[in-house]
């Protein structure tokens, strides 16, 4: 036994050496994976920034370029609006424009003498004649048979007018309306040779009554016989002027005028629109001047 111990000894120090090699060979081997894995995921973190950093670039490109395309965008927005009120006011002067064609189209067409001040003031001449003349309805006259005419765009305000009276109970006839010059000059004739120069008080010369305008109406009611004397104490006088206003009509001679005798019966359309102005200024046609007066024209048959 004795003789193999060398041999032994020899045996397990060999593989003393051997195991320790193989064991320093797995570990450096071990140690060399390591230094692959680290080396692998260093590259890898690397990677992963460069991207990231690349990433954030193309964002931070976005960015800019979207703030940009907002900023151009609000550019273009405004410039749109800008443009949308440039086109919108253009268009108000257009229609202003087409309004003011259109109106003076419009007064172009309206008889200018319909406003005019009369009464010793203005004249008409013997060739005055309204531009349309209709036969007032058998209903509003005093006597059917007599021959009374009205401007026929005063007629749709003189109808509503006493058709409302009549609803109200209150009796309007009329007794003159339309009358030619020579009609005027014809009457004015037989009350001077009645009255004399006394006539003037009470009657206008041919060419300075408002009667040949086709808009006036001298009214009678029920209780005077159908005269006009009496008629500033009815009911139908006070309807008249609590109403007549807002039918287009006004008195042309109130007490202590400059003009005529008070006539509660004589009454003028001047369109609805100038008469509740004079209504509820407490004023009468002729308290007004005429350049005032005009600018009522355009729309008197409104």
């Amino acid at each position: 036994m004795k003789q193999y111990l060398p041999h032994i000894a020899t045996i397990i120090v060999t593989l003393s050496v051997i195991l320790s090699g193989y064991l320093g060979y797995a570990l450096w081997h071990q140690d060399e994976a390591y230094a692959k894995q680290e080396k692998l995921l260093n590259n890898y973190l690397d990677i992963s920034t460069k991207e990231l950093a690349l990433r954030q670039a193309t964002i931070d490109d976005l960015a800019e370029r979207l703030e940009l395309t907002s900023d151009e965008l609000a550019d273009t927005e405004n410039r749109l609006q800008g443009e949308k009120e440039r086109n919108d006011a253009m268009e108000n002067q257009v229609n202003e424009l087409a309004g003011t064609v259109s109106d003076l189209d419009k007064l172009s067409k309206t008889d200018k003498e319909l406003l005019q001040k009369y009464s010793k003031v203005a004249f008409l001449n013997e060739h005055y004649i309204p531009e349309s003349l209709k036969q007032i309805d058998n209903e509003w006259k005093y006597t059917e048979s007599k021959d009374l005419k009205l401007h026929s765009k005063v007629i749709p305000f003189f109808e509503d007018m006493l058709e409302d009276a009549k609803s109200d109970g209150i009796d309007l006839w009329v007794v003159s309306a339309y009358r030619s010059f020579y009609d005027q000059a014809s009457l004015k004739g037989a009350y001077t040779v009645t009255y004399g120069s006394g006539a003037n008080a009470f009657s206008a010369d041919q060419g300075f009554s408002e009667h040949q305008l086709g808009t006036t109406i001298d009214f009678t009611t029920s209780g005077i016989g159908g005269g006009l004397d009496g008629f500033g104490s009815t009911s139908a006088y006070q309807w008249l002027l609590d109403n007549a206003h807002k039918y287009g009509f006004t008195m042309s001679y109130p007490p202590n005028n400059s003009y005529y005798v008070f006539e509660p019966w004589h009454w003028r359309f001047v369109g609805e629109e100038l008469a509740k102005d004079l209504h509820n200024d407490g004023a009468y046609f002729y308290d007004w001047e005429q350049r005032t007066i005009d600018q009522y024209l355009l729309h008197i048959f409104d």
